[in-house]
């Protein structure tokens, strides 16, 4: 990526969607690492393929958005946005290579563990009359196959859909051909269908070669005795336009917006580089495509993202993925008797998620408790969080909750949970106007004699028990008074948008996005710089999922100038060029990539040794800081502080997942002589060690 480096060497930034690439491209080293067990890699080239689909879905179709409406869109940008969709086309086909490269490394390691993926000319005799079964019972009343080469308006092809393109013709008069359309019926069938086979094999075959196999039933009527198939996908523009239309409400606007989506124009087609050129040209002319809309030649299989559900009992090895553990304090005790008396810090996915439902569901039978408030922005499919709140309100006790029904691809999820909260009697809030509520905060409202008490949490991550399993997030339970009156506050701007602002500014303690949260960052950076100009302790360690914003940036590089020591763990996008002689220190970045996605955010700044740490539901981006409803959290019990800073310090010394965020995009591995340290292994162990220490001693 060194033209990336010289792009950049004359600019304050590096362009936001090539940081996000590189991001993509470490999650392509896990897939390509022979040291990952062969699930995981698998799942990796699944993530991969999904996130690259949807960065083509929303920032790909933003740039030619801008490009569409001219200069006015330009000044968001450093860069020209067709300068940066030509390298992006460039790294994208580079990417798209090495995903090749590694696909077939591990259909070999596939192959030495006996696994193997059928196609339909590979099939015995057995396995024909299995799958001609299959697709008679299961796959062909899901079928509704499109005779197209002369068809005067072109289906309507659906994104996050794969399609068999189908050339047929007669041996004898092979000029005479005809196309046609399947979509492949993934969504209602799976993608992977198990064959039988001997005894310690397990052969599969993929649902679009069933369909393949069976192509002369399905076009007997037309006697054709040639037949060439190729799977290709289509992605589309996903942004929403939601217009500022007071009349229509914001459920009308997003049922819109979606209907919208699905005619969203083309930004991405991605095709089997084998296709039939004359097929192939027809595609492209028919869906208005040019070779400036990313068209990418690709392998024999597209939509890999299903392969994140690819059959896990054909492995004979079991994950070895280690299961969450109960929170020490909490193993005894109900979760909110012990909320009462002091905080209490779950680490997902070390810790189990469930006393985050148990908070809420005691609540819901406590006859104290009056009202429960609630953000909610990524819900599991069958969200226990809900039930909870659902037993609340037929308790008698007041629900609040905030569904954000802008959450992207969450949109018509969270549209159903809003009916049935509606149904149950909760007040739903969905609309914060050009506002995304983005915030993780619960508040529980409980009254104890003549005095009403206030506990509930601050967190880093969703509500979903599901990706609690695998995202890397923090969550503070607590009742301490400065804490909980501001997610009051938070909660009485959310109820009243409008007129509410107050609220938000009085927030004493918890520094809630939009409009404060920049200022606070700035102060907070600033004293380091001081303590660093008169030669005091000072430090920043920042650890967040992205880094983008280019005042904060630039606020970081002053502080590097001044000889501030700062350590930064970014997952994800990282703009900073954090390369530079005029530091006076050098600044350490690093991004760990591993089993778990490290979804927190965490801050600590040194203060002059009384160290102030937060934890924070917003990146360092443009969006979160000044389009989001955010909540940022002191910590002020000193146990959970240093625990906090432990785990930073287990990360910032790994030497096995984490790659340098170098001023080249690189990627380069942290290889030391020291003992390895894989920080995700060692904070398991940390946190456990904790809970048999207080098993031993029983201490409180």
């Amino acid at each position: 990526m060194d033209t990336i480096a010289m792009a950049s060497a004359k600019k304050r930034t590096i362009a936001r969607d090539i940081s996000w690439l590189s991001f993509n491209a470490r999650v392509l080293q896990e897939a390509g690492d022979p040291t990952v067990p062969l699930r995981e890699r698998i799942r990796f080239l699944g993530i991969f393929s999904n996130n690259m689909d949807e960065f083509f879905r929303v920032r790909v179709a933003t740039l030619k958005r801008m490009i569409k409406f001219g200069s006015k869109a330009n000044m968001h940008l450093e860069d020209d946005p067709q300068q940066i969709l030509d390298e992006i086309q460039m790294l994208v086909l580079n990417q798209q290579g090495e995903f090749n490269r590694i696909w077939e490394d591990v259909q070999r390691k596939l192959n030495e563990q006996k696994i193997f993926l059928k196609t339909e000319k590979e099939l015995t005799h057995d396995q024909q009359e299995f799958v001609r079964n299959y697709y008679e019972e299961e796959v062909s009343p899901n079928l509704i196959p499109l005779m197209i080469e002369n068809i005067p308006v072109f289906p309507n092809l659906r994104d996050k859909s794969i399609y068999l393109a189908v050339v047929m013709w007669k041996k004898e008069s092979a000029l005479k051909k005809k196309y046609a359309l399947i979509e492949i019926p993934s969504r209602v069938l799976g993608r992977f269908l198990l064959l039988p086979s001997k005894p310690e094999e397990h052969h599969i075959i993929l649902l679009e070669d069933v369909i393949r196999f069976n192509l002369p039933d399905i076009f007997s009527y037309f006697g054709y005795d040639q037949y060439q198939s190729h799977i290709f996908k289509v992605t589309r523009d996903a942004e929403m336009d939601i217009e500022n239309d007071v009349s229509t409400t914001i459920m009308q606007k997003i049922e819109k917006g979606l209907k919208n989506r699905r005619k969203g124009k083309p930004v991405r087609f991605v095709y089997d580089r084998e296709m039939d050129a004359g097929l192939l040209e027809y595609l492209i002319r028919r869906l208005n495509l040019t070779k400036r809309d990313n068209l990418i030649p690709g392998g024999r299989i597209h939509n890999f993202r299903h392969f994140m559900d690819f059959p896990d009992q054909v492995f004979k090895e079991k994950t070895k993925r280690k299961k969450p553990f109960d929170h020490p304090l909490l193993t005894e005790h109900r979760v909110s008797d012990v909320v009462m008396e002091r905080d209490v810090m779950l680490h997902f996915p070390y810790h189990s998620f469930t006393p985050l439902i148990d908070i809420i569901r005691e609540a819901a039978f406590d006859p104290d408790v009056t009202s429960i408030k609630i953000t909610c922005y990524r819900l599991a499919q069958q969200s226990r969080i809900i039930n909870a709140l659902i037993n609340a309100v037929r308790n008698g006790k007041e629900v609040v909750v905030m569904l954000e029904l802008r959450a992207r691809f969450e949109e018509e999820a969270n549209m159903e949970w809003k009916e049935r909260l509606e149904e149950e009697g909760a007040k739903v809030l969905v609309e914060i106007p050009n506002m995304k509520v983005h915030s993780k905060i619960c508040l529980i409202r409980k009254k104890v004699k003549d005095s009403f008490i206030q506990y509930g949490f601050v967190s880093t991550g969703n509500l979903n028990e599901k990706t609690s399993k695998v995202y890397a997030d923090h969550c503070l339970l607590t009742s301490n008074p400065k804490i909980m009156h501001d997610v009051s506050r938070i909660f009485s701007y959310l109820e009243h948008p409008k007129t509410g602002i107050n609220f938000l500014r009085e927030c004493k303690t918890v520094v809630p996005s939009p409009h404060f949260i920049r200022r606070e960052i700035n102060l907070l950076i600033d004293e380091e710089i001081k303590n660093a100009t008169r030669r005091k302790p000072c430090g920043i360690t920042l650890k967040m999922n992205s880094l983008s914003d280019e005042q904060l940036i630039l606020k970081l590089n002053e502080a590097a100038r001044a000889g501030v020591p700062i350590r930064l763990i970014i997952r994800g996008i990282f703009c900073m060029l954090s390369q530079n002689k005029k530091f006076k220190q050098p600044v350490r970045a690093i991004s760990i990539v591993d089993e778990y996605l490290e979804h927190a955010r965490v801050w600590v700044f040194h203060n002059r040794g009384k160290e102030k740490v937060y934890i924070s539901s917003a990146d360092w981006m443009l969006r979160n800081l000044e389009h989001r409803v955010e909540a940022t959290c002191p910590i002020f019990d000193e146990e959970i502080k240093q625990e906090l800073k432990d785990m930073l310090n287990i990360q910032l010394q790994d030497n096995v997942k984490a790659r340098w965020l170098d001023n080249q995009l690189n990627n380069e591995y942290i290889r030391t002589t020291r003992k390895k340290v894989r920080s995700q292994v060692e904070t398991y162990n940390y946190l456990y060690k904790k809970t048999l220490t207080h098993r031993e001693t029983g201490s409180h």
